[in-house]
């Protein structure tokens, strides 16, 4: 299991990285991106802390930590912005915080997302076929949630992605122990979004392009 989608204290997480990579590591995860949520009030602070702890914990561990940031509730208009800021700073995986219903994310932003150099498209709710296209266009994947709510709208996007050919990934966007999940809850997740097999098996190649990591069976 690779997890793209995590946070820390240094959000709205409950945990301190050094602990959230413990817990991965013993769940048998591979690699984890520590995605804090940011703007640019914060990403300044935050993002070269993240690449910090985890140079020092690639160091002396075998799962690999990956910096990276969650853009977040940013109006649509400055998501590029803020997205190339980001990257400057370090951020290897960039996300952001897709159109959830589950929250009142300004309409606009998945498209404003798609058009910028990010990664991963967080949950991203009602999206449409269009910019499903838009996704696969430009190489950004689309996610699929363990998350309580956001995952709400899994089969909307497992779906279109699978009708258009975009990529996808399995995430937690943890925040607490408990939202992190092991290789065979990730997988049970992806089928019940009407997904197979196959299609978990595509999703984890995609999480180990990003990481620079083979897969294992």
């Amino acid at each position: 299991m690779i997890d793209l989608h995590t946070h820390t204290i240094f959000s709205d997480g409950e945990l301190i990285p050094a602990e959230l990579v413990r817990r991965a590591q013993v769940l048998g995860l591979r690699a984890l991106a520590i995605t804090d949520h940011g703007d640019s009030s914060n990403i300044d602070w935050i993002i070269p802390r993240i690449v910090a702890v985890c140079q020092e914990l690639n160091s002396v561990l075998e799962i690999r930590v990956v910096p990276g940031i969650e853009i977040t509730h940013v109006p649509p208009a400055l998501i590029s912005k803020t997205a190339r800021k980001a990257r400057d700073l370090g951020a290897k995986i960039i996300v952001v915080h897709g159109e959830t219903i589950v929250e009142p994310v300004a309409p606009g932003t998945n498209a404003a997302a798609l058009e910028s150099d990010i990664d991963l498209l967080s949950h991203p709710g009602l999206i449409t076929a269009e910019l499903v296209r838009k996704a696969k266009e430009k190489g950004i994947l689309l996610e699929i949630t363990a998350r309580n709510g956001h995952c709400l709208t899994n089969g909307h996007v497992a779906k279109l992605a699978k009708q258009v050919g975009a990529g996808m990934v399995i995430n937690t966007d943890s925040h607490s122990p408990g939202n992190l999940v092991d290789l065979e809850t990730a997988r049970r997740i992806v089928l019940g979004a009407g997904l197979t097999g196959d299609d978990f098996s595509l999703m984890r190649e995609n999480a180990a392009r990003l990481t620079g990591l083979e897969i294992k069976e």
